[in-house]
């Protein structure tokens, strides 16, 4: 089948890509705008394989979007284009409410029109999978409390909002229109790839430069946290063996408190790294506390058994074997994330610390 992916030089996007090239007969045709987190260095291992199409165009326009149908004829849209760093959203709003709410409407009309002219022997195998995230549920203020298909939205900030506002136009689609859409919920990212704004490739590479860590408050706002590659997995199954007009949430079953997340990566850094910056005996010695977030969730965390249950997947990686396989990706690939930290990529350098998806 031909595979539509937005947002696909992105972390998890070029994940979605990578994963459907190296592991599946299927084509893929990435439609990026590559703003500042849209590298299409991440795609490199499988630009050049003859069943990959790259489209840089914003998803927001939208007779860019109808071409692209027209010419690709894909089967499967899965749309994971977004804004997605909570702190920009909070002094810049505008980007998510544009890319976030008004790009998911054009792409959906898009897709509709093109849905609406398909034989109705194709129409069957089409499916418009839409990319959420956790933190349009807002958060958790129990220990044993969990995210469930059926949790209310509470949304915290400007980019949870904007996701739960498109959530919410993919639901109507379904509903209005009969359109056969997808939606799955994750919870935080990490891996190869990472964009070194996030907390976890952020604290890897100032670490190894010598530079301190920030925690947001306490560090006590805990995630659940899903390994990349597992995640594309999750999508890729959920896309083609998904019941339509269903939502699944996808979470990795590791907890894990923000400052034990930084300490661990330290710990692992302090296994690998025998030469230290000057004045450094162990790297959690540049841990540094920071002014809390404004409206910061506390805790978020899945339930995971419907897409278990369902579709039968389950994370293969434990925290543990995901976080050394992602430290060690980027000790050994410098080049990658070089390019992001001078700019030379893009032209835009970094800032405090991420942990959302």
């Amino acid at each position: 089948m031909k595979f539509i992916v937005t947002g696909g030089a992105g972390f998890i996007g070029s994940a979605v890509a990578r994963h459907l090239i190296n592991n599946t007969d299927h084509h893929v045709i990435v439609i990026d705008k590559l703003t500042y987190a849209g590298n299409l260095d991440s795609l490199s291992d499988v630009a050049k394989n003859e069943r990959f199409h790259f489209e840089h165009v914003d998803i927001c326009q939208q007779h860019e979007l109808e071409r692209i149908f027209a010419q690709h004829q894909p089967d499967i849209v899965m749309h994971l284009a977004a804004e997605s760093h909570v702190d920009r959203s909070i002094d810049k709003p505008d980007a998510f409410i544009q890319t976030n709410i008004v790009g998911t409407y054009c792409l959906l009309e898009a897709a509709r029109a093109y849905y609406g002219k398909r034989p109705a022997a194709l129409k069957e195998q089409f499916r418009f999978h839409h990319i959420s995230t956790d933190e349009v549920y807002g958060d958790l203020h129990g220990v044993d409390d969990l995210f469930t298909e059926n949790t209310p939205y509470q949304p915290s900030s400007p980019y949870s909002a904007s996701k739960a506002a498109s959530d919410h136009l993919v639901r109507a689609w379904n509903r209005t229109y009969g359109f056969p859409v997808l939606i799955t919920n994750c919870s935080n990212n990490y891996g190869p790839y990472h964009f070194p704004e996030k907390l976890i490739p952020l604290t890897i590479l100032n670490a190894i430069a010598g530079k301190p860590l920030p925690i947001y408050g306490n560090g006590m706002q805990i995630r659940d946290w899903l390994y990349v590659e597992d995640h594309a997995r999750a999508l890729v199954k959920v896309a083609t063996e998904g019941e339509i007009g269903e939502t699944y949430n996808i979470g990795g079953h590791n907890e894990r408190a923000n400052i034990d997340v930084v300490k661990e990566i330290c710990s692992i850094l302090d296994n690998y790294i025998t030469k230290k910056p000057a004045g450094i005996k162990h790297f959690a010695d540049l841990i540094t506390y920071v002014a809390d977030r404004p409206g910061h969730d506390m805790r978020y965390a899945i339930d995971a058994s419907k897409i278990f249950n369902d579709l039968g997947w389950q994370p293969e990686e434990t925290f543990e074997s995901g976080i050394e396989k992602t430290v060690m990706w980027f000790l050994n690939n410098p080049t990658w994330w070089q390019r992001v930290i001078d700019g030379s990529y893009s032209g835009e350098r970094l800032g405090l610390p991420e942990e959302t998806n």
